[in-house]
């Protein structure tokens, strides 16, 4: 690797920080952004990124929006299964540890829940959620999915109950499954001790820690709203069964998986010492400059977002259907993270996992007080959308037919390959003509035309391309398939 100070070893470098993501619960990306935010304030890398398989950012746009020439991938994911053997190299296009594709290098490194660091991690964790409780008197069950797409999937639970085991702490432990046996949902029948401590194997309380596996325990009747959407529930310790039930927030909120990231980039060095020799990074930010003409071409509007100037170098940020509402009424935000926030839900509070949807919120301002700021926000506010636009701007962005697309699928949405070229134009225009602000770019097939309609972009509105059917366009294709009469 090209240092130049060993005291910063990654300050030329990018870190993208990968993980599943969910077009259903609004939490599951919140550990991998918080992760990503505490190791940006850090400096330590030039960029830090975040990308998804089933959330914005996704893989297979993310690498457009980073301009260094050395990207360290960690996958935040607990196994090493399906994901990261199988759907990130796809998905990111690598070629092993080590991906050289022009004039960058793309080290991939392993998934933090293989680290070492992980038992430390757990057992902070398992002590937290039932302070004062004897070790002793605990059965401690550590919950994994369970899978049968890749054996591979419980090997980092089943090396927690060995390496926890070990060391003698506690009355028992085991590994329990949601999909496979011993299951969660027997938990009485398979502990002895009165206390019982579950601490839920998953980097977030999303869609299985927060709503399923409680139901499974016995602590909530039924699912219930996501974790932002309601008040936290495990109000420890439960009484079930003749035993106090101790139920902990998934692992990968612990603060400490920062570090074990962390951990993981000082890993993958270790291991590859001798790295490919790299041109240095030249010129401006590409995608920096590519914004800057547009603003200073008069620019004033990207998707829903009105763009303004206020002062010597900062920026107000508005929906643009609010111009006409007085500034002193809407609700005040000042830092590029908020963009988030504000792009999260809809007016009547619905998870918008397609951020180029035309439904973000009304009612607030966004006052940022530099250009490095409203990058920021408009890469939360419309992740990929920058670098996409550089990307065309300059002739590097290839559209991708549909077919190829469903061709690269894999798994439960390997079924999407069988749509009919009826079908496909059918979820295309529900999907991508009035639910989506991008402009498609990509054919259903190789030499066709764009597989929807074109959008004319106004002068001082920001275009938004799509190259390539998103995840949420493949999933509605397996709905269609699978709902054939």
């Amino acid at each position: 690797m090209n240092k130049q100070d060993t005291a910063t070893p990654y300050r030329d470098a990018a870190l993208v920080i990968v993980g599943h993501g969910s077009t259903l619960n609004p939490d599951s990306a919140v550990p991998t952004w918080e992760h990503a935010d505490a190791i940006r304030r850090r400096g330590l890398f030039a960029e830090v990124q975040t990308a998804f398989w089933k959330e914005e950012p996704e893989l297979r746009r993310v690498l457009r929006t980073v301009e260094s020439r050395e990207v360290y991938v960690v996958p935040n994911f607990i196994s090493e299964g399906y994901f990261t053997q199988r759907v990130i190299p796809r998905e990111l296009e690598l070629e092993g540890p080590i991906t050289r594709t022009g004039d960058r290098a793309i080290y991939y490194c392993d998934p933090v829940g293989s680290h070492p660091e992980m038992t430390r991690v757990l057992l902070h964790r398992a002590a937290e959620v039932a302070p004062g409780v004897p070790p002793s008197e605990v059965s401690l069950l550590i919950v994994g999915h369970g899978t049968a797409l890749n054996d591979n999937s419980a090997v980092a639970v089943k090396r927690q109950v060995r390496e926890i085991t070990a060391l003698g702490l506690y009355g028992e432990v085991m590994a329990v499954y949601m999909e496979e046996a011993p299951l969660v949902n027997d938990w009485a029948s398979l502990t002895r001790c009165p206390h019982v401590v579950v601490v839920p194997f998953f980097v977030a309380d999303g869609l299985h820690s927060y709503q399923d596996i409680p139901v499974l325990l016995g602590i909530e009747s039924e699912v219930g709203a996501a974790l932002s959407q309601r008040e936290v529930f495990w109000h420890n310790p439960h009484h079930l069964h003749g035993r106090s039930l101790y139920y902990a927030s998934a692992i990968g909120t612990e603060p400490l998986f920062a570090e074990v990231i962390l951990d993981q980039v000082a890993a993958f060095d270790a291991a590859h010492p001798e790295k490919p020799s790299l041109p240095p990074r030249e010129g401006p930010d590409r995608i920096d400059a590519h914004l800057r003409e547009w603003l200073e071409t008069g620019g004033e509007r990207l998707g829903e977002v009105a763009i303004t100037r206020s002062g010597p170098s900062g920026f107000l940020l508005t929906h643009w259907r609010d111009g006409a509402t007085p500034h002193d009424t809407l609700e005040p935000f000042r830092t590029p993270e908020a963009a988030r926030s504000i792009a999260m839900y809809d007016d009547a509070g619905a998870f918008r996992p397609l951020k180029a949807s035309p439904t973000l919120r009304r009612g607030w301002k966004l006052e940022l007080d530099s250009f490095a700021a409203l990058r920021r926000a408009l890469d939360f506010l419309y992740p990929t959308a920058l670098g996409q636009a550089a990307a065309r701007a300059r002739g590097a962005l290839c559209p991708v037919p549909l077919r190829e697309t469903l061709e690269r699928q894999t798994g439960m949405y390997t079924v999407a390959r069988k749509v009919t070229d009826e079908e496909a134009h059918r979820v295309i225009t529900a999907q991508c003509g009035a639910g989506c602000q991008n402009r498609v770019l990509w054919p259903l097939a190789p030499g066709g035309a764009a597989a929807a309609p074109p959008r004319e972009t106004a002068p001082d509105r920001f275009p938004l391309p799509c190259n390539e059917a998103c995840n949420l366009l493949v999933a509605a294709i397996r709905t269609a398939v699978k709902e054939r009469k």
